[in-house]
């Protein structure tokens, strides 16, 4: 449809080529640049007047660079005459649903209000980190989940021995589960705590049978690594077999990667909703099909 482009976000430019390959739409990009103070600067380099634009943009460090980045390109377009389906695979501060701690700010809120703000006229993530989160947002907003892609991934590229899909904490159930269905494999929910204070995360006491079986580890995000260490730590006390780690987006900070690995994890593996070395999975089709109900 010729009134129909994709937008390369400066953060996502291979994914946005992908989609628009899938939906056999022209790709267009954004001029972007950084002053030395930092300061962001967006120019767009095309007529998209009267046009739907799928702007393609993840969240994904530095993420106030790229979230300035999303909101000056969609302003500039709304103001241009186009509209605006903004396509954040990773959306960063979704884990910021609720006010934990009094007098915390609730930033998911403040995201969507700025989002608002600027005229998007629909919104599409991966994977968002509670489905509660979608609740904030005034227009259509969407998660499409990445799970049957990765349990697919697993079931064609893993040699596995009686394997068991595993949730590092209780809030991934419905997450797990999913993928579990797929794979038409058993799945269990481990139980944690965490302090909200200083983060830490301790593993409960949970009667589990998991002996000789290869542990599939699933999660939305793996950022610093300490939850996956801890599960695997504590299911390798039970003697399992190899112990796999799989989630949509792969944020890694510092030496998350190393430090999983050091457990005894034998492979990470993610989408490509973030762009890294582990994103073997490509989300391309989810997204595709997403686009293909609402042109």
């Amino acid at each position: 449809m010729s009134d129909w482009l994709v937008l390369a976000g400066p953060a996502s430019k291979d994914l946005s080529f992908s989609l628009s390959k899938s939906l056999d739409l022209d790709l267009i990009e954004v001029e972007s640049r950084s002053f030395p103070d930092g300061e962001r600067k967006v120019r767009l380099q095309h007529d998209v007047k009267n046009k739907n634009i799928i702007l393609v943009q993840s969240l994904h460090p530095p993420i106030d660079a790229h979230l300035m980045q999303l909101l000056f390109t969609i302003h500039k377009l709304t103001e241009e005459g186009a509209k605006v389906l903004a396509c954040v695979p990773y959306l960063a501060y979704a884990r910021q649903d609720l006010e934990f701690q009094k007098g915390e700010v609730i930033s998911l809120s403040v995201l969507s209000r700025l989002f608002r703000s600027v005229g998007v006229s629909s919104l599409v993530t991966v994977d968002i980190h509670s489905s509660q989160g979608l609740g904030y947002f005034s227009f259509p907003t969407y998660s499409v989940s990445a799970m049957p892609l990765l349990a697919n991934y697993a079931k064609n590229n893993l040699k596995l021995v009686s394997p068991l899909a595993v949730s590092p904490d209780f809030g991934g159930s419905a997450r797990v589960e999913a993928f579990a269905k797929i794979m038409d494999i058993p799945s269990i929910s481990l139980k944690k705590s965490r302090n909200r204070n200083t983060g830490e995360v301790i593993m409960e006491k949970s009667n589990i049978e998991v002996t000789g079986r290869d542990i599939l580890l699933i999660d939305d995000m793996i950022t610093t690594g300490n939850s996956i260490v801890k599960a695997a730590n504590y299911l390798k006390k039970f003697n399992t077999g190899k112990i796999y780690a799989l989630c949509s987006h792969a944020v890694l900070i510092d030496a998350a990667s190393s430090i999983i690995q050091e457990a005894g994890v034998e492979e990470i593996i993610a989408t490509n909703t973030i762009p890294c070395n582990v994103s073997k999975v490509d989300i391309t089709p989810i997204l595709t099909e997403h686009f293909k109900t609402i042109r």
